[in-house]
């Protein structure tokens, strides 16, 4: 009751207590911290295959074609990217956020197993 009753009898210091508080407020949002875009740490493997010679053609045809098919069959990839040149090639998956990296690894082993077969020997 003692403070609205002071609120009642002092309007002037009612007013400049919350100009302050309003005040304080804009200060204080102004100083915080946002990142337009956070910091975050994407689950990605890289691959690279060699085949020494070979044209980039021939990379992104023989190499990379195989094991991208094979890479698409795993679970949880957000983007799958690659780039040959000569006698390389260079595949980057990135995987959802709440994909677990370990168990990603091993998908990936597994599906460059399969695709080895189909991989061109030197």
């Amino acid at each position: 009751m003692v403070l609205s009753e002071t609120c009642i009898r002092r309007p002037v210091l009612t007013t400049l207590i919350t100009a302050s508080i309003i005040v304080l407020g804009v200060f204080a949002y102004r100083l915080l911290a946002v990142a337009a875009l956070p910091a975050v740490d994407f689950p990605t493997i890289s691959i690279q295959g060699v085949l020494p010679g070979a044209s980039a053609e021939t990379m992104a045809a023989s190499v990379a074609a195989p094991i991208e098919r094979q890479l698409s069959t795993i679970a949880g990839i957000s983007s799958l990217t690659s780039s040959s040149s000569l006698g390389i090639t260079s595949i980057t998956i990135q995987f959802d956020l709440n994909r677990n990296i370990d168990g990603a690894a091993l998908d990936v082993q597994t599906a460059l197993t399969v695709a080895a077969r189909k991989l061109p020997v030197e």
